[in-house]
């Protein structure tokens, strides 16, 4: 079985379109957080090339012609193996010695949205806050009913939800990074990290109105391919 960000929405998997997404917005640095299969990741990225290229492959050679004169994507990746059963909060103190930046941007893989994460970063930068969530508006999986006396006066066949919910997308401070415990890999940032910001109120959220999708049912992964294969997704911003 395939580690989730690998799980292909048309041609490429899930964590290749949140990388264009946030490579549409100009970041080019990344660093991955492997877990479980973690090698199927590592060879996805060694072959990348291969993987998103026409070949012509001389079998008997060995040589390998690219067919298309096109640019590949300007990324580093950093592919860190942080354990099979460590929580989000192990991962990242995992890794805070490769984020050396001032701000650093955070996201799971296995949600997609036309999210504008450079605009997001920006806020952060304007405000005294220390982190910043994108909240959305996800549809329901169930239809909502207005009912008058017994009979109904309206169908909705998915219709938002009316709250904001956290759709994944993190803008942080480096200084985050204080919070988070170094000792204990079974933890999670969104637990006492997160709620001892927003307890000193300074959480912001990035509200989000448009288009935003996990990947938690079969039936999400196949409207998100239905998406993809008519031309109409709209997280594809490149």
């Amino acid at each position: 079985m395939l580690p989730k960000p690998l799980i292909n929405i048309g041609p490429q998997p899930i964590l290749w379109h949140i990388m264009k997404l946030y490579g549409h917005h100009g970041f080019r640095r990344f660093v991955l957080c492997l877990g479980y299969k973690a090698w199927n990741i590592k060879e996805y990225f060694l072959q990348y090339p291969q993987m998103v290229s026409d070949l012509r492959v001389h079998v008997r050679k060995q040589d390998v012609e690219f067919l298309q004169d096109q640019p590949l994507d300007d990324w580093e990746v950093s592919l860190i193996d942080t354990g099979m059963d460590t929580g989000t909060g192990g991962r990242l103190a995992a890794v805070s010695h490769l984020l050396d930046q001032d701000y650093f941007m955070l996201t799971y893989g296995d949600g997609l949205g036309d999210v504008d994460v450079a605009t997001q970063l920006h806020h952060l930068a304007d405000s005294d806050l220390i982190g910043s969530v994108t909240g959305v508006h996800p549809t329901s999986r169930y239809g909502e009913l207005a009912v008058d006396d017994g009979v109904v006066t309206s169908f909705a066949e998915k219709p938002p939800g009316e709250g904001w919910v956290s759709g994944g997308f993190f803008a942080f401070r480096r200084e985050f990074l204080d919070y988070v415990p170094t000792d204990e890999p079974l933890h999670f940032f969104e637990h006492n990290p997160v709620q001892e910001v927003t307890r000193q109120g300074r959480l912001g959220l990035q509200p989000h109105p448009g288009f935003w999708m996990g990947m938690d049912t079969f039936r999400e992964y196949t409207a998100l391919n239905n998406l993809w294969n008519s031309g109409e997704a709209p997280w594809k911003l490149w």
